[in-house]
């Protein structure tokens, strides 16, 4: 085809494509508007995963009448005015592109009023166009409906996920903001069911109370450094708060919200040594900076960024966290002193590796030789000899494979084994794992959950499968909901399920074990199916033949 200039109906479609992904995109470049706004409270409601509605109402500062239809023509904006500003933007917005690109793509309405007109206005948009503008008396502030969105794009439609999911990502978005902006009253309502709200109070704490639960709110430490490029503060969660991904996660740069992989490093190297493989930090942190430091104008969605000076933030944020571990007593916990055991065992293993001393057993499905209980090492490993040599069996992985196989085992002839609590368990879920919980409840039944709402995001657990009695309950609960969460189809729920039951089920490391204890983990795990490799494909144990040991003590050459 010859080269020409696309059609204006065609650009703003593509513009749209890359602004608007999916409803959440929508509800954050309207929350993004309030708060540029000066809005001190919004109201978001949500049906049907924000396809049938989406409506965001704030009391900010309003659009006058005369500007109105200027506000959805692409690239016009209040919030820069030459090319300077770019150099400095202060705005979560600045690129004119958010109105035009839902009117595209949605059916939208609006209604607002300033403190200068004498009284608000309203219009409402048909694929681009103003079919109808009128005034209407209304507070201060601005409201935006938008309906049926991707009605016209049954491409778009068909790559959304379930309802459930989709209010997951709305809630999991208002969350953020709450969490950025604690002195503004947030309200989430989700097909007419209150979902979050937050007093606007300024309370960061009360906030994290309000989305993550009381237990982790009151547990949170507090972060702050300064130094003369940067200030970093916030909330980040004792060793024993860990969960097992980084979904807890939340930064924020001059308030903006942000994935950066390089924050996430240096969180992360602030809890070294800490924190076990596969366990991560809750962490809301806040890092200020002059605006001529960053560059926000490298993503489509303004979800990332670009520092100029990388590691003098990397240092900053890292020792921040590590100067706030420090303020506590964790540095005698347990979880520490593992930590060193594993280190000093780590380096003779190293070195044993590249001399290839050990052969790592990763065969699949592989009979166990009769093995002989030795003793323990480190309160994590089993010693045993069998009839071709040494294996030292990693007593957490071991267990986890034989809970693991147990409770597929008993989902899939329908014979889970219930423990009845007593004493039912009250937990307080976040917005988004509510909106999994309700994704998953029912195959969450079927492993042995009885779960009930009691309250506002608040639920009673009466029983859980008998296999993982003696585990953290809530705990386990909360790792389920993260391992799940977005996932779509069944089939890897169910071995999800099965895995986060299994490892939080499971023997500890640095647990102390009997002989006979020892011995009976070692005969459960000869009958696996698996019995060289955890659920997460992690071996379970290390073997050193006898022809190994003989040439590494000099008997043969």
């Amino acid at each position: 085809m010859p080269i020409k200039v696309l059609a204006t109906e065609v650009i703003s479609k593509i513009a749209a494509g890359e602004v608007i992904e999916r409803p959440a995109s929508v509800v954050k470049e309207l929350i993004e508007n309030s708060l540029d706004a000066g809005a001190t409270e919004i109201i978001v409601e949500a049906q049907s995963g924000g396809v049938e509605l989406i409506k965001v109402s704030d009391n900010g500062a309003g659009i006058p009448s005369s500007e109105l239809e200027l506000a959805f023509h692409r690239y016009a904006t209040s919030k820069i005015g030459d090319l300077d500003d770019l150099e400095k933007i202060s705005s979560l917005g600045f690129r004119g592109e958010a109105l035009p690109s839902i009117a595209a793509v949605a059916e939208v309405e609006i209604s607002t009023q300033t403190s200068s007109d004498p009284i608000g206005s309203y219009m409402c948009l048909r694929t681009g166009e103003v079919p109808r503008k009128e005034s209407r008396a209304r507070p201060q502030g601005t409201t935006i409906t938008v309906r049926r969105l991707f009605r016209h794009f049954p491409a778009r439609l068909k790559f959304l996920k379930s309802v459930n999911t989709e209010n997951s990502h709305i809630a999991h978005l208002a969350s953020q903001y709450a969490l950025a902006f604690p002195e503004v009253r947030f309200s989430l309502v989700l097909d007419k069911r209150p979902s979050l709200r937050t007093t606007g109070n300024g309370d960061l704490r009360e906030v994290v109370n309000e989305i993550y639960g009381s237990e982790i709110a009151q547990r949170m430490l507090a972060v702050e450094q300064k130094d003369g490029l940067s200030k970093v503060g916030g909330l980040i969660s004792a060793p024993s708060l860990a969960r097992s991904n980084r979904n807890y996660l939340s930064f924020f740069v001059n308030r903006r919200w942000v994935h950066s992989p390089l924050l996430t490093r240096a969180t992360e190297q602030g809890y070294r040594g800490l924190l076990m493989d596969g366990q991560h930090p809750i962490a809301i942190i806040n890092v200020s900076l002059p605006a001529q430091e960053l560059d926000v104008n490298i993503h489509p969605a303004k979800a990332q960024i670009k520092f100029c000076h990388e590691q003098a933030v990397f240092s900053s944020v890292q020792k921040a966290i590590e100067e706030a571990l420090a303020r506590t007593p964790i540095a005698s916990s347990k979880a520490v002193s593992f930590a060193m055991d594993s280190r000093q065992w780590e380096k003779p293993r190293m070195i044993m590796d590249n001399e290839a001393v050990f052969a790592v057993a990763q065969l699949p499905a592989l009979e166990l030789p009769v093995l002989r209980v030795l003793g323990q090492l480190a309160n994590t490993y089993i010693i045993a000899e069998g009839p071709d040599g040494l294996y030292l069996i990693d007593q957490h992985a071991a267990h986890e494979r034989i809970l693991y196989d147990r409770i597929l085992a008993q989902w899939s002839q329908k014979k889970v084994e219930v423990q009845g609590l007593l004493q039912p368990t009250t937990i307080e879920f976040s917005p988004k794992e509510e909106e999994t919980l309700k994704a998953s409840k029912e195959l969450l039944a079927e492993f042995g959950f009885a779960i009930e709402p009691f309250g506002n995001r608040s639920y009673l657990i009466r029983a859980i499968p008998a296999l993982v009695a003696r585990a953290n309950i809530i705990e386990i609960i909360s790792a389920l909901l993260d391992n799940v969460a977005g996932q779509e189809s069944l089939n890897p729920w169910e071995e999800k399920i099965a895995q986060s039951l299994a490892c939080h089920g499971a023997i500890r490391a640095g647990q102390q074990l009997s002989t006979e204890e020892m011995r009976e983990l070692i005969k459960q795990l000869e009958q696996t199916k698996q019995p060289r490799a955890c659920p997460h494909g992690r071996p379970t144990m290390i073997h050193l033949s006898a022809h190994q040991l003989e040439k590494e003590f000099g008997r043969i050459s």
